[in-house]
């Protein structure tokens, strides 16, 4: 079971980050990979058929997917950050700043709202959605329950 505080972050405003990074968009050719980044990095649920959901960005050193951030749900008016993650021979550059706001000025392109939700104990990640606008919206707690096994 995995639980813990969740916090819901909207941006009203996107506080500019001049990304100097080459962002790549990210497509089927590069799931095998998003899908390992993912796993290594567990940014909350992520499956091969998540990367689809589209507005998949990624930095790539080296040939090698270095970070990558997209997009997941869309209720009315919003769109969700999600799967931003980061590996970890790459952390401390700023690629998951780059990441999120490149994501985040595509959906203020598309007339929507941004939004992502964080374990309350990632300070790190937050303090970066923070720096780029993001406010707290709600905490919840979250709490995943498998049966037993039978």
């Amino acid at each position: 079971m995995r639980d813990g505080v969740l916090v819901q972050m909207v941006c009203p405003a996107l506080h500019e980050d001049s990304s100097r990074f080459g962002i790549l968009s990210l497509d089927a050719g590069d799931f095998p990979e998003m899908v390992a980044l993912a796993s290594l990095t567990e940014p909350g649920p992520f499956r091969a058929n998540t990367a689809t959901l589209g507005g998949f960005l990624g930095i790539r050193i080296d040939g090698r997917l270095a970070a990558m951030a997209g997009r997941r749900l869309s209720p009315a008016g919003f769109s969700e950050i999600s799967a931003v993650c980061t590996h970890p021979d790459f952390r401390g550059r700023g690629y998951a700043q780059a990441l999120v706001a490149a994501v985040a000025r595509n959906i203020f392109a598309e007339g929507r709202m941004p939004f992502l939700t964080s374990f309350e104990a990632n300070v790190g990640a937050i303090r970066i959605y923070r720096q780029l606008g993001f406010v707290l919206r709600r905490r919840f707690q979250l709490a995943v329950l498998q049966p037993p096994a039978s």
